[in-house]
């Protein structure tokens, strides 16, 4: 399927794109020397990504959901809840972290959630962040970062197609795929 093009207020992205800027972004990260001891990627955009990360750099992966696109079927920025509880599968969040996520927005979700980590994880030593894009909105600038959207695009992901697939639609919606 063929990715419409991009202007100012919609940057499409299709599947191996996502796959090539993530992989960027992971080698940016390795080039500026920095060492991180585990992955925390935030639920949902920062999933794929931090399980790449997790993979390329062999360390573990911890996952925090976040939330804060619940307004206008996810399309308005609400107030943002974290978790209350983090997923992860060796010993407690310590050390130096990634904290990695698929853009930053206002910036608020990765402010936050940083300072959420200082405040509950006495263990950990240092956070940065890496996200792919950076929008024009953003409070902060993430420590890695690919591209700046200056005019703030609605960034069309490849995964958004299943935002209204629902189960009873999967038979038909593989039927498209058969050759």
């Amino acid at each position: 399927m063929n990715t419409p093009v991009s202007t100012d207020k919609d940057l499409w992205v299709s599947w191996d794109e996502y796959h090539r800027l993530i992989e960027r972004l992971a080698l940016q990260v390795y080039e500026s020397g920095w060492k991180f001891d585990q992955v925390l990627c935030l639920a949902r955009g920062g999933v794929r990504p931090g399980d790449v990360f997790s993979r390329i750099f062999d360390v573990p992966l911890a996952i925090l959901s976040t939330s804060s696109y619940r307004e206008e079927a996810g399309t308005k920025q609400g107030d943002l809840d974290i978790s209350k509880y983090m997923t992860m599968t060796k010993g407690p969040l310590s050390g130096r972290v990634l904290l990695v996520d698929d853009l930053a927005d206002s910036g608020v979700t990765l402010r936050k959630v940083s300072q959420h980590l200082t405040e509950n994880y006495p263990q950990v030593t240092e956070v940065k962040s890496a996200v792919i894009w950076v929008k024009g909105t953003s409070s902060i600038r993430p420590d890695y970062f690919l591209d700046d959207l200056p005019h703030n695009p609605w960034i069309h992901q490849p995964f958004e197609e299943y935002d209204g697939l629902r189960p009873h639609q999967l038979a038909a919606w593989l039927k498209k795929f058969e050759k």
